[in-house]
């Protein structure tokens, strides 16, 4: 029975799309890596909790072919902030050097502050 586990694992990994934008902190990434270590032996490898791991083995095809996507469709495809998917995916990429320097979070707070564009701050009326 580990056998066909690690098999049927093996095959996951190697059907799971890889997202380039994310090198090395994709799901596929860290899929592939918690496999090797989970099955470190390979095929001879015991499992500690085999209902654990059919039950996540059950749930990963269902994210690779997009199910609840499908089955529970967003009305919109921004978030509550106004940010679209597009937007988000090139906040979250790793190869973008300018927003690395600054950082997600002063990032995100340049983005989302209510200050005008030309970077000076409001006055308060008194």
């Amino acid at each position: 029975m580990p056998a066909t586990r690690y098999r049927r694992f093996l095959k996951l990994c190697e059907e799971w799309p890889k997202d380039e934008s994310k090198k090395g902190r994709d799901l596929g990434t860290w899929l592939k890596q918690r496999h090797r270590s989970q099955f470190h032996k390979g095929e001879k490898c015991e499992i500690s909790d085999p209902e654990k791991c059919d039950q996540m083995y059950e749930s990963l095809p269902r994210i690779i072919n997009i199910v609840y996507k499908e089955k529970f469709p967003r009305a919109k495809d921004t978030s509550f902030t106004g940010v679209t998917v597009e937007e988000c995916r090139i906040l979250l990429a790793t190869g973008n050097a300018d927003e690395e320097k600054k950082g997600l979070r002063k990032t995100l707070m340049e983005r989302f502050s209510s200050k005008p564009e030309d970077g000076t701050p409001e006055k308060a009326e008194k």
